[in-house]
């Protein structure tokens, strides 16, 4: 399969622009086409024992959930890690793709993936995504009446504007006179101009009304999930849950003031990797994320809410063998994907 064709279908199952702003995803390294993808390699973490097991498989791009290359690089040299991965990945005709946030924002997405270890439950994003685009053109609509002995002048002079979309206009009846509305969509710049514009007639800038268009919210999308279990469930029984599902022998568990080990657990917020930001402020009994700083852990335990931390990677890493099925499909099997044995968290309990 042509990089570029692999690299299109994998923006079409996550789209990039629901990533968050800071974040730095899509093709990162290419090599020189034409470049024939027959292997996919998923990882978490691209670190050289993973790069090293990458070029032994054959691979010809690997998909790394996060992005190795975050801060620019200003040289690649031998010198440091990170740049040792650029090198290898060049030298051995190696792609190299990342999605990170847009994965954690689509509904079939990580933190899909990590509420199933809640058990049954029905989640929606704490913070929902909004579409990439207006539902029109401009960024604001602009309404006002006008006497039709001025309509003409004034249509006349907004059309002169650059930047104008959507202009109608309807008849009304205001203040017990013949009127005609006007209607019109404008960017950020134009409507600077409009508004100076209609400020010149008084009677026609107190009638004015602006707005402000908002992008529509995406169903099921965004960074988080506030989930409400079926049937509430004690804090001990999700903690085995939670364990069977991330496979893990031992995860860290703060309990909320006034709450104990068999308190009820009905709704519970969850972000993959690291959740302070996220969960910040949400009302649950419980907080599930990879790692959170000591004192919103004591924010959110002074508050009785109980937080389970079960190390950053943990809570994504599961995820790839879910992506690995669904990718194939998508792909119809035209290539082999294969998920790393060599990523682990860096973390361990001794």
């Amino acid at each position: 399969m042509n990089l570029r064709e692999l690299v299109s279908a994998l923006d079409d199952f996550a789209s990039l622009s629901l990533a968050e702003s800071w974040d730095n995803v899509g093709l990162l390294v290419e090599p020189s086409p034409p470049h024939t993808v027959n292997t996919l390699f998923l990882t978490n973490d691209l670190t050289e024992e993973v790069m090293k097991e990458a070029v032994q498989k054959k691979a010809d791009l690997i998909l790394s959930y996060h992005p190795p290359i975050f801060t620019p690089l200003k040289r690649v040299t031998w010198k440091t890690w990170k740049e040792r991965l650029v090198v290898r990945a060049l030298e051995n005709r190696i792609g190299i793709y990342s999605p990170h946030t847009a994965y954690d924002a689509i509904p079939h997405g990580v933190n899909n993936w990590l509420t199933k270890g809640l058990g049954a439950c029905t989640s929606v994003p704490l913070h929902p995504s909004t579409a990439p685009n207006f539902p029109a053109e401009g960024t604001h609509r602009v309404e006002f009446c006008t006497d039709n002995e001025h309509l003409d002048a004034v249509l006349s002079k907004i059309k002169d504007i650059q930047e104008i979309s959507c202009l109608t206009t309807l008849p009304a009846r205001a203040e017990g006179e013949e009127q005609t509305r006007v209607s019109l969509n404008c960017s950020q710049k134009a409507l600077l101009e409009v508004v100076a514009l209609l400020s010149q007639n008084s009677l026609l800038y107190h009638k004015t009304e602006i707005l402000l268009l908002q992008k529509p919210l995406l169903p099921h999308t965004g960074m988080g999930r506030l989930c409400t279990l079926s049937e509430p469930v004690s804090l001990s029984d999700i903690i085995e849950r939670i364990k069977r599902h991330l496979k893990l022998p031992h995860i860290r568990i703060a309990v909320g003031v006034g709450r104990t080990l068999e308190s009820p657990v009905k709704k519970a917020a969850l972000c993959a990797g690291s959740g302070s930001s996220v969960l910040e402020g949400t009302e649950a009994d419980l907080y599930l994320t990879g790692e959170m700083s000591h004192h919103d852990v004591l924010d959110a335990v002074a508050n009785g809410i109980s937080v389970i931390l079960c190390e950053h990677s943990n809570t994504e890493r599961g995820f790839l063998t879910e992506l690995r099925d669904a990718l194939a499909i998508l792909l119809q099997n035209r290539i082999n994907i294969i998920v790393s044995e060599k990523d682990t968290d860096p973390l361990q309990v001794a």
